[in-house]
């Protein structure tokens, strides 16, 4: 026990401070793998850590150098298999909340065009008919963009419903919007890959959360099937919105930057 009181005697502010930033960064870093596929890798990468620290204790060579191959191979494998989670997480940072973003939009156009895409949402809604939009915000989409049919038109409730519109030639994949045009649709999006979705989750779905994976855009789904609203983002759904909700939600996360953007 004094041996323990005395660690203490070489604690200063210094090092406390120290402590307390290399916790939060760990901290952040579990709530970044949290609910993905890199939760599973970890724990594979335990019991290899386990099985090292087992064999070095008990001097066992072979499995000794056996492991000691595969850390080899993990160290180059590794930034190829966690490459969705590290560049979630440098994208993160590059758009930390040091620095605040302002919308671009008066408040007035801000709203107009959170009114329309509620109106042309609930639209489709009533009528079963599939949907999926983009909104960006500090990341660009260009990628994206350029997989689509480029249409650089005002954002309105009848351009969306128009687009979306059963047999027309883009009504298949998402539109993606900056601010108050529509860039382009027809966009295809990178599919989630997490493992703990339900099965019953479709495609648009799918597609809505893993762009919100990679960026921080905000994704707004109707399910053809069941005619439900949802919406994404952070790689979260919030599903059965109705019209008021959606319109409250999409003109709060479109305009400036707060601490803590929430669904």
């Amino acid at each position: 026990m004094s041996r323990f009181l005395a660690y203490f005697n070489y604690l200063d502010l210094r090092t406390f401070i120290d402590i307390l930033i290399v916790a939060f960064v760990i901290y952040k870093l579990l709530l970044l793998i949290k609910g993905t596929r890199a939760v599973q890798l970890l724990k594979g990468l335990a019991v290899l850590l386990v099985a090292s620290a087992v064999s070095a204790q008990f001097h066992l060579s072979t499995i000794s150098w056996l492991l000691g191959k595969t850390w080899t191979a993990l160290a180059v494998a590794l930034p190829v298999v966690f490459q969705p989670e590290l560049r979630r997480a440098l994208e993160q940072l590059g758009r930390g909340r040091l620095f605040g973003r302002r919308s671009l939009l008066a408040e007035e156009e801000l709203r107009r065009v959170a009114k329309s895409t509620a109106s042309a949402v609930e639209n489709l809604s009533q009528r079963r008919v599939g949907a999926l939009l983009v909104f960006t915000r500090e990341t660009g989409l260009l990628e994206y963009v350029e997989s689509g049919v480029k249409l650089d038109a005002l954002v309105s409730e009848e351009a969306i419903i128009n687009i979306f519109e059963p047999n027309t030639p883009l009504h298949d994949g998402a539109i993606i919007i900056s601010e108050n045009r529509i860039l382009a649709a027809a966009c295809y999006l990178p599919l989630t890959e997490n493992p703990f979705l339900s099965r019953d989750i479709g495609t648009r779905h799918r597609a809505a959360i893993g762009i919100t994976e990679q960026s921080d855009a905000v994704a707004v789904v109707v399910s053809e099937e069941t005619g439900i609203i949802s919406l994404a983002k952070n790689g979260k759904l919030v599903r059965g919105l109705k019209r008021d909700e959606l319109e409250k939600k999409l003109a709060y996360l479109l305009g400036p930057v707060k601490e803590e953007d929430s669904l």
